[in-house]
């Protein structure tokens, strides 16, 4: 069968200057590197608690993927 699931869209939109050295590490960790640079992560709850760590330097988006899974070939 087949099931929606869900991706974050997590655009770095303010800078990480004066923030705390683990609010810096959590922005690199969803792999920012620059401004405006736009990253795609699966909505898992570890994704959104970094999400929600840093929500303020962040712009959000959820977008629905079609995935296929158990697919029977032959």
């Amino acid at each position: 069968g087949s099931y929606v699931m869900a991706k974050l869209c997590c655009t770095y939109s303010e800078s990480a200057i004066g923030c705390t050295v683990g609010q810096k590490a959590t922005i690199k960790a969803l792999g920012l590197t620059r401004l405006y640079q736009t990253v795609e992560h699966d909505d898992s709850p570890a994704v959104r608690g970094m999400v929600n760590k840093v929500s303020h330097l962040l712009t959000v988006e959820e977008v629905a993927t079609q995935e296929v899974a158990n697919r029977e070939v032959g």
